[in-house]
């Protein structure tokens, strides 16, 4: 901590991996507001059971993918804010934040750039089987796969916000047709520069070449590309995933990579982060894997810290502050 709790109005809890090497370059501007912090000893994320013991007499919480369940924070009376670093906030339960008057913020549109340059570096490495040129060439071998142009096929998205759009725009491009599925209306501005169509996921699966998932993780979402999916995708097509792993049924994922029923996928995110050293997905040739790490740029990373930081103290204080 920063300073003795009661030197300050408010103490905060400092969980996002991300942001833990950053945080004391905050320290000034959180103390002229007020605000002492704690640095959570976390990896990946913090569990229900972790935060249960941890968060309780914390006014803030300035957190990654932290399982902020309703028991979480009942058992927090003093919380009254939820600075989630980054966009995804399917870890934290909103009735019971909102029941027990807790803010909760995040900081959307902060990755659309950086996300979908992974997503077309995916889509070339897939269709292009770089991975596998650059695997061989280093051990000594001259492989030279024949590849599938994406200039005139067609690329899906799933989920059309600021990523999705980010990622039309580039598939448009490189000369792709373009598909898109969201539960709000498509853009006009966005369908007159790309020339993207709306139409159902189903549909969408079964027309596109690639796929990329862009979408938030909810209940309706949940798992939502399964077999049934993935084999209207087919045997040539190619599934990204830079959103939420609990989005793909792993296991129907990993037969169908198996069996050829499509043609690979390339995953940034998985059900279960860091991935398991047992996983089938581990030795398939079919498969590129990542590390959760598609929006990591020192750009946007800088973005997020200070978003996230003003984002706090605005929640704790009425006031935000300029950074």
């Amino acid at each position: 901590m920063v300073a003795p709790a009661d030197e300050h109005d408010y103490r905060v809890l400092v969980s996002c991996p991300l942001i833990l090497d950053a945080i004391d370059d905050y320290a000034d501007v959180l103390a002229a507001h007020g605000v002492a912090y704690d640095v959570a000893d976390v990896d990946q994320q913090l569990d229900e059971p972790e935060l249960l013991d941890l968060l309780p007499g914390y006014d803030g919480i300035l957190a990654g993918d932290d399982e902020l369940t309703a028991r979480v924070i009942e058992a927090c009376p003093s919380l009254s804010v939820v600075a989630k670093w980054g966009i995804g906030t399917d870890g934290i339960d909103f009735d019971a934040a909102e029941e027990h008057d807790v803010r909760v913020f995040n900081t959307p549109g902060a990755f659309a750039d950086e996300v979908a340059d992974t997503v077309v570096g995916y889509a070339i490495m897939l269709a292009r089987e770089l991975h596998h040129v650059d695997r061989e060439v280093r051990e000594g071998n001259w492989y030279c796969p024949r590849g599938v142009s994406l200039a005139g096929r067609t690329f899906g998205v799933v989920g059309v916000g600021s990523i999705g759009s980010a990622v039309a725009r580039r598939a448009d491009a490189l000369g792709m047709d373009v598909l898109g599925h969201d539960i709000r209306p498509i853009s006009e501005e966005l369908r007159e520069a790309t020339g993207i169509e709306p139409v159902g996921r189903e549909e969408l699966f079964e027309r596109s070449d690639v796929v990329s998932l862009n979408c938030t993780l909810n209940e309706a979402t949940a798992r939502m590309v399964d077999a049934d999916a993935l084999d209207r995708l087919g045997p040539e097509g190619y599934l990204i995933n830079t959103s939420r792993g609990g989005l793909v049924v792993e296991d129907d994922l990993v037969a169908a990579l198996e069996e050829g029923r499509i043609a690979g996928a390339a995953l940034d995110v998985f059900e279960t982060e860091p991935l398991p050293s047992e996983s089938p997905l581990i030795g398939m040739e079919e498969a590129i894997l990542g590390s959760h790490n598609a929006q990591n740029t020192e750009e946007a990373v800088s973005r997020v810290h200070d978003r996230a930081v003003a984002n706090l103290i605005e929640g704790l204080t009425g006031k935000r502050p300029e950074l």
